[in-house]
């Protein structure tokens, strides 16, 4: 083999290398996307029955540490005990017995992030739509799965 194909050879063989490892890393971008996806999903069809059983633990354990909960009309709450607080609040003042979350997007934006954008409609003891609004949560991969760590909401009533 003279000196040119040889060199040729090695850097095809580099080429090929940096290619399959490019691939690998976005595969594992895509697998680690989808499980976001997935356990988004989860974490949403069950974050309403907190409400319908009266179980915070249900609602608490959507959050991950070091959360924030940026309702409307309130001062975001922060702090280990955030997501009870507003699970109180919502339980015992405002009535909340069910709700839907309708996902329009979910965005995979890295480094064990995501962001979800959609609907809300919050239903009270008899079933009765009461609010309903948009929101947007950064979701954080946590070593608990998946968890809303930043949640933002408001309203598409007027007062």
């Amino acid at each position: 083999m003279n000196k040119n194909k040889f060199i040729t050879t090695i850097q095809l063989t580099a080429l090929l290398v940096l290619a399959t490892g490019h691939a690998g890393a976005q595969s594992k971008k895509q697998s680690d996307f989808e499980e976001a996806k997935k356990e988004i999903a989860e974490s949403n069809a069950v974050y309403f029955q907190s409400f319908a059983k009266g179980d915070s633990s249900i609602f608490i354990n959507r959050y991950a540490p070091g959360c924030l909960i940026m309702a409307p009309n309130a001062p975001a709450m922060s702090g280990p005990d955030a997501p009870l607080k507003f699970f109180r609040m919502a339980y015992r003042n405002i009535g909340l017995r069910n709700g839907k979350f309708i996902t329009n997007d979910i965005y995979g934006i890295g480094d064990g992030y995501a962001a979800e954008t959609g609907l809300w409609q919050s239903f009270d003891a008899n079933n009765v739509l009461f609010d309903n609004g948009k929101y947007l949560v950064l979701w954080k991969k946590t070593a608990k799965g998946w968890k809303m760590y930043r949640d933002s909401f408001s309203s598409d009533r007027k007062k």
